[in-house]
């Protein structure tokens, strides 16, 4: 089995198409399908169900599409190993990030990052913290910064950068504005606005609602903090997001929940063993974060 195998699997698993894939690898789609082929006769197992249409990973494609990740990005990272003891940084880097990061200005990070090592390209992804952590897991991104899983898989490095404490976001005229600090219970039967199932603060702000046997009503579901807040501050529902969405609009009030208020948790994470760029990358990470 070669690497260069393994990455015309990947790329016909993600493209669902041999065409496509063929396009995407700038090689004959000749000489992709014999390679898938020659693969499939050494595993001893079919890979894909193709039809005239597409193609779909079998069970046993399925299994092989992880490891395959895992082995590319472990090929990455010793090549990357051996141009950093040379003091180079190259190739490409693929990170993930919620869409509002108190913990550290990300930007920033990568600016300074990208001006010492101008030979690394950066890919950076925004989406939940449940998505981007399982793409870590299955190779799809070298670093991921998330808020901390309920369950941390063991084959992940964690690690914390920040945490601060959540707080109650409704409109200026609903009736808990004019309150400095709420009790959880005060919250039954309102409408929230909130993130999806697996967004970090959806789930730390289901977690503690339960715990305080508050059985919570998830009227509006949106994927961004401004479209959240926007909706807050026009009455359609309240929400618990962390303290530092409080500098994000002048439109919301943001009283504080009673002690102990729950606590939002910002962490990295990367796979295990991680290449030389994501190591040093998230060194200057946690510099930024203190």
């Amino acid at each position: 089995m070669e690497l260069r195998q393994l990455k015309y699997f990947v790329a016909v698993a993600e493209e669902s198409h041999f065409t496509r894939a063929a396009e995407r690898l700038h090689i004959a789609q000749s000489g992709l399908s014999a390679s898938i082929r020659a693969l499939e006769r050494e595993l001893g197992a079919e890979l894909f169900r193709r039809n005239t249409r597409q193609v779909r990973l079998t069970p046993e494609g399925r299994a092989l599409l992880t490891e395959a990740r895992r082995a590319l990005a472990a090929s990455d990272a010793a090549r990357d190993a051996v141009a950093a003891v040379r003091g180079l940084l190259r190739g490409s880097l693929s990170i993930g990030s919620l869409q509002c990061l108190h913990a550290v200005h990300l930007p920033t990070v990568l600016a300074g990052f990208v001006a010492a090592h101008p030979g690394l390209d950066i890919r950076l992804r925004h989406g939940g913290s449940g998505e981007l952590v399982e793409q870590v897991r299955e190779g799809r991104l070298d670093l991921a910064l998330v808020s901390r899983p309920a369950r941390e898989p063991e084959d992940v490095v964690v690690t914390p950068l920040a945490a601060e404490p959540l707080v109650l976001a409704c409109a200026p005229g609903h009736p808990l504005a004019a309150h400095s600090r709420v009790g959880l219970e005060a919250l039954r039967g309102e409408r929230f606005v909130d993130f999806p199932p697996d967004w970090g603060t959806r789930t730390r702000a289901d977690e503690a609602l339960a715990a305080a046997g508050v059985d919570r009503h998830v009227a509006l579901e949106v994927t961004d903090v401004h479209s959240l807040l926007d909706l807050v501050g026009n009455g359609l529902g309240v929400a618990l997001v962390p303290r530092s969405f409080s500098a994000k609009t002048g439109r919301v009030r943001f009283p504080e929940l009673d002690d102990p208020a729950p606590m939002w948790e910002t962490v990295a994470v990367n796979g295990a063993p991680g290449g030389a760029a994501a190591a040093a990358l998230l060194a200057e990470i946690r510099r930024a974060a203190g």
